[in-house]
């Protein structure tokens, strides 16, 4: 689970106390999310509190990493 501010942000303020788990705070430009705290609210609310409010949409949710590729090619050259 992952979300962002984006830039976008407006530092409206509205975000931060929607959090339960206190994973926004005020930045150096726009409000930043702690990935390491962000748990999208699961067992607190069905969605995200932080992207309900946002009155600008700059909260996109960024899709999960997805493993890298490996090839099967063994490189045969001297």
């Amino acid at each position: 689970m992952a979300l962002i501010i984006a830039d976008g942000c407006i530092n409206c303020d509205i975000c931060e106390p929607e959090c339960p788990h206190e994973a926004i705070s005020a930045g150096d430009e726009i409000y930043v999310i702690d990935p390491d705290r962000c748990t999208e609210c699961v067992g607190h609310y069905d969605t995200p509190q932080c992207r309900k409010v946002c009155p600008v949409d700059c909260i996109p949710r960024i899709p999960p990493a997805t493993k890298p590729l490996t090839s099967c090619w063994k490189n045969t050259a001297p």
